[in-house]
């Protein structure tokens, strides 16, 4: 009885090591294909793609198929599926997925997602009004009847990363209250990617907080005492997974450019926090959000010495050319606090969304 021979070929994608996540550094593929039988490969020129938020991106991805003379032409009709991988790297999000003529959509890439098929061999993903909830890791599949083959593309969003905390103080969110948190200051929960990049680009937090996988961590670039110690490395310290329900701590949120204009209220006297909400309505704008006022000073360079109201109830101002009694020391987005929103008085910075 003739003996087949089996290759295996073991691709190994190799990650930037980061402290404390190696576990997730590795992610290790096996395709067990015949000898001298048809080969399908698929590769992506580029492992990964930066956009911004509303834009439009594509993935890239191809397939190729030794030993015909045109990418499928087969027999077998070719499938293609695009899906999103999770920090859990047993659970993929459904992207897109076509066979001949009938092609699908899920969640809420419906309507935003379809093939580029720029040739018949390519399988490459467009993405139109990118959302940040878009960022990630996404696998490209391509199967042929037993045969199949897969390449992953990670989709990196220009943006910020940011600390927050609600008025009742430090340490009073489970998991499930700092994604709705983010949510509702313009912004998602950081994934620990973003953090990581954060404080490369110099984010130093003492105060612990959610990430998107559900671990919890803050970045130091200036070890001290209360943060780890003196003597300490700088990094992102790792405080590791707690329970989503019950654990209670701050959340590193993520945003991105906005479709719209953020800008300081002038006005005659300074407000209330209800006043303040009232004149940026008055004036077809919205108080601005926590996220907006982040994006602006970090993407946009905005840069005010006037503390102002935003839709939280907190009081900040963004700083990127630091002076004397302007954040002398560093460019940020300074907080001065969560005032009595009856009592106290200041400006308000607003956000006028574009049509």
């Amino acid at each position: 009885m003739r003996s087949l021979l089996f290759l295996v070929l073991i691709s190994i994608c190799w990650a930037e090591p980061h402290p404390d996540n190696s576990s997730l550094e590795h992610e290790r593929i096996i395709h067990i294909q015949e000898e001298n039988g048809p080969r399908l490969l698929v590769v992506a020129e580029q492992t990964k793609v930066f956009t911004h938020r509303g834009g439009n991106v594509t993935l890239p991805c191809k397939f190729y198929r030794e030993h015909t003379s045109t990418a499928g032409s087969g027999t077998h009709k070719i499938r293609v599926k695009w899906t999103k991988l999770t920090s859990d790297y047993l659970k993929e999000v459904d992207v897109f997925v076509t066979m001949g003529n009938h092609k699908k959509s899920y969640g809420n890439y419906q309507g935003r997602v379809f093939l580029k098929e720029s040739s018949e061999n390519d399988a490459s993903l467009i993405i139109t009004d990118i959302m940040l909830e878009d960022y990630g890791r996404y696998k490209c599949e391509v199967i042929e009847g037993l045969e199949d083959d897969t390449a992953v593309v990670t989709l990196d969003l220009e943006g910020v990363v940011f600390p927050y905390s609600p008025r009742l103080g430090r340490y009073n969110l489970n998991f499930h209250e700092a994604q709705q948190a983010c949510r509702d200051q313009d912004a998602v929960i950081a994934a620990f990617d973003q953090l990581y990049d954060a404080w490369r680009g110099g984010l130093d937090w003492c105060n612990a907080g959610w990430l998107s996988d559900g671990s919890v961590q803050y970045p130091i670039t200036k070890p001290r005492e209360p943060c780890g110690g003196r003597n300490t490395v700088p990094g992102v310290r790792n405080y590791g997974f707690w329970d989503k329900d019950k654990s209670r701590y701050d959340v590193f949120c993520f945003t991105s450019n906005f479709n719209g204009r953020f800008y300081y209220l002038i006005h005659p006297t300074k407000l209330t926090y209800d006043e303040a909400v009232q004149a940026c309505l008055k004036d077809g704008a919205q108080i601005a959000k926590v996220g907006q006022i982040f994006a602006a000073w970090k993407l946009l360079g905005y840069d005010r010495c006037d503390a102002g109201w935003l839709a939280d109830g907190s009081v900040r101002y963004p700083i990127s050319r630091p002076r004397k009694r302007c954040s002398p020391n560093e460019a940020a987005v300074r907080f001065v606090g969560f005032p009595d929103k009856k009592h106290k008085l200041y400006g308000v910075y607003c956000f006028r969304a574009y049509n």
